[in-house]
């Protein structure tokens, strides 16, 4: 019999993760709990070691990922006293024992669902992962978590369903337990979520930001989101212009995007626009990609992060998580940096998880103040000031300029905006229908009469997308519909307000300008003086331990 153990002496064996306390347990064999010691209190309590059980005349529950949480009382403490200081008993068992596995589906969107699964669920035997659903992106269902990527527990890897199949799946494939792992879902949506899974039988959970962090041992800045569309690539640059004038070498890792083959994208580095070429990288992903390329930055993203991180590191001085819709970032940060919208005011408390984001934050930045309503600052600043007083905050201007501003000037116009910024960012305009204006367009066209294809489907699955074009190209055939409509859309000239240069993947046969937005401080302090404080605690671009 193994000596007794108490939760503050165990200590974490050699084949835990460094990465991820999510990997605290260790990963090799399971652990048996009688039945007739389930049920009791649910309380946080330390990882306990395989192979062993519990015995104590006190109530447990079987915990997350193989936790153990007990409640006991000073006398059974009393009764127990060889046993630790909470009267747990520890002895042997079979390390083969069987035990009832959790069926687990994880809801998604090709993004956070995936490094849920990696850091908290592929190796962990107490849960089986039946099944991933997505949303939000078209065309990502219907395909498979591959086996290399799910690992040995999953020779056959894990299929990916449509979201619409949530109760079906629950019921024929007797799920236990359903993991929410996407963004920019407002609360009400994300409860009616919580209402489907919780009548179709299983329970409903959220992976919260410290259990699904990987650590780095390089210093960390994220800039995340209150919504999708804030302006975060602008700060990214920023951030890493500052970086380089000093002298480091800045990585910026992006949340992922893998729409494609998800093995192929397992570890995507991209340091030339050729490069997301070879990687057939959709308009959605060159959008984020591209502005920090030809600014010289190397860009890493892909669907296994704790080996991305482990890449990123080998050659950047510091790493910029540049974070997608949302979401909060997969690397735990050294400083926290979100931006807040009040071109939508309020929603910084009303969507899932950007609230988390802003509650978090260490940096607030209220961007667009050139062409955000007076009345949505004052609202944004007043729940600042209520919800995270301690945060520093920086008012910013999103600058908009335009490279051939005379064919805007007295011109019909048809705006191509940033895609996600229209639809699951419920934004109705961008930067291009800003420019349009300042620069005195004659018309801006409505392109819905000519929508051809997938994209009439776009304007009528996000009716508040107006007359601004969407930027859609998830997929070879869905470029060819935004090429269709185009062409169809009778205008004078083009707005390209997407950051990618859209003249090297359609052949546009109107002239074009392209619109791009900058960061510019209007108040103190402003980045440089954060980011010089936070290179003060970070010297050399290691971590100071």
């Amino acid at each position: 019999m193994p000596p007794v153990r108490t939760a503050e002496k165990q200590s974490a064996p050699k084949s835990q993760c460094r990465k991820n306390p999510c990997c605290g347990a260790p990963r090799a064999s399971p652990w048996h709990l009688p039945a007739r010691l389930r049920g009791g209190i649910l309380s946080k309590s330390p990882r306990l070691t395989p192979g062993l059980a519990l015995r104590a005349g006190s109530r447990l529950v079987q915990g997350q990922g193989g936790h153990i949480s007990c409640s006991f009382s000073a006398e059974d403490s009393r009764a127990n006293k060889t046993d630790g200081d909470c009267g747990v008993k520890m002895v042997n068992k079979n390390p083969k024992a069987s035990f009832n596995q959790e069926h687990v589906l994880i809801m998604g969107a090709a993004g956070r669902d995936f490094h849920t699964f990696n850091v908290c669920f592929r190796d962990d035997p107490a849960y089986q992962v039946i099944a991933f659903t997505a949303a939000q992106i078209p065309g990502i269902e219907n395909r498979r978590y591959p086996p290399s990527l799910s690992g040995p527990r999953y020779p056959h890897g894990i299929p990916i369903y449509p979201e619409e199949n949530l109760e079906e799946l629950i019921r024929e494939k007797k799920i236990t337990q359903v993991i929410f792992a996407y963004s920019d879902v407002a609360h009400l949506t994300l409860m009616h979520l919580a209402s489907r899974v919780l009548a179709a039988g299983a329970d409903f959970r959220l992976i919260g930001p410290e259990r699904s962090f990987l650590s780095s041992a390089r210093p960390v800045i994220s800039v995340c989101a209150m919504r999708t569309g804030c302006g975060k690539d602008s700060v990214v640059r920023r951030i890493a212009a500052l970086l380089i004038a000093r002298g480091l070498r800045p990585v910026v890792v992006r949340h992922p995007m893998p729409y494609g083959d998800l093995e192929r994208q397992a570890v995507q580095r991209f340091a030339s626009v050729q490069d997301c070429d070879r990687q057939e990288c959709t308009i959605e992903e060159r959008e984020e990609y591209e502005q920090h390329i030809n600014e010289g930055v190397v860009v890493y993203a892909g669907v296994d992060y704790g080996r991305i991180l482990a890449d990123a590191e080998k050659e950047a001085d510091v790493i910029l998580w540049d974070g997608g819709n949302n979401d909060w970032p997969f690397f735990r940060p050294d400083l926290e940096i979100v931006l807040l919208d009040p071109h939508r005011a309020g929603h910084e408390l009303l969507y899932h998880p950007g609230e988390t984001n802003f509650r978090r934050a260490q940096v607030l930045i209220v961007n667009k103040l050139d062409s955000a309503p007076v009345a949505g600052v004052q609202q944004v600043m007043a729940n600042i000031a209520a919800v995270n007083p301690n945060a520093t905050v920086i008012q910013a201007r999103s600058n908009i300029t335009v490279d051939k501003p005379d064919l805007i000037r007295g011109k019909r116009v048809l705006v191509i905006e940033d895609g996600p910024t229209l639809t699951h960012g419920e934004m109705g305009y961008g930067s291009g229908t800003i420019a349009a204006q300042r620069f005195g367009a004659a018309e801006i066209v409505d392109p819905r009469p000519g929508a051809r294809g997938s994209l009439a489907d776009t304007f009528k699955r996000f009716p508040w997308v107006g007359r601004a074009l969407p930027a859609m190209g998830y997929s070879p055939a869905q470029l060819e519909d935004l090429n269709a409509t185009i062409n169809a859309t009778p205008c004078d000239s083009i707005v390209v307000a997407t950051p990618v240069d859209l003249a090297r993947l359609i052949p546009f046969t109107k002239p074009y300008c392209r619109v791009r937005y900058d960061l510019e401080e209007i108040s103190r302090p402003d980045l440089f003086e954060v980011i010089s404080d936070f290179l003060r605690t970070q010297p050399h671009g290691t971590k100071q331990t």
